[in-house]
């Protein structure tokens, strides 16, 4: 299973950079294609795992001025 990632960055908002350290440094990995991030589990998550990923996204991405898109792929 995946869980993809699409972010959109603000101009008044964090550097790039900076945003893609830290999907990093919670296990994203960038991609090449229509999606900007992925996250691969190992075997399938259920929804309560999903979105406690979400949430730990969000929190670290807290005001950063960025909007993010989340896909799941089973």
């Amino acid at each position: 299973m995946e869980t993809y990632l699409d972010v959109i960055l603000s101009t008044d908002g964090e550097k790039a950079s900076v945003i893609h350290k830290k999907l990093l440094e919670m296990g994203l990995k960038p991609t090449i294609g229509e999606h900007e991030y992925v996250y691969k589990w190992e075997g399938l998550a259920d929804f309560d795992e999903e979105m406690e990923l979400i949430d730990k996204i969000q929190k670290t991405l807290k005001d950063t001025g960025v909007m993010l898109k989340f896909t799941s792929v089973r």
